[in-house]
């Protein structure tokens, strides 16, 4: 696989993950908490994939491989922490909109 198709993929899994993050704010605002905590679980391990891609990566750079993105490269790492943060925080929040409901 080449190095644009490996970046391409983790800004794919990320958006993904970003994607059911918001799915599940979106089923927490319904009351939908069972749903919520289903697209969250959905939502890591997509972003797994994003991390593993990376991890990849960063392992080929180590073994001396040039590793070389450029803009593109910078952008998939921006949208892939972008993507975890925003996770972290809606599954932190999920036990507190939990009781808040009850």
């Amino acid at each position: 696989m080449d190095m644009e198709q490996l970046i391409f993929e983790i800004i794919a899994s990320a958006g993904e993950s970003r994607d059911l993050t918001y799915q599940a704010l979106d089923n927490i605002n319904d009351g939908k908490i069972d749903e919520a905590y289903k697209l969250i679980e959905e939502a890591e391990k997509t972003m797994n994939t994003a991390h593993n891609v990376q991890t990849k990566l960063i392992q080929s750079e180590i073994q001396g491989e040039k590793i070389d993105g450029g803009l593109l490269m910078i952008h998939a790492q921006d949208h892939m922490m972008t993507a975890i943060a925003e996770h972290q925080m809606v599954k932190r929040m999920l036990p507190i909109f939990e009781k808040l409901l009850k």
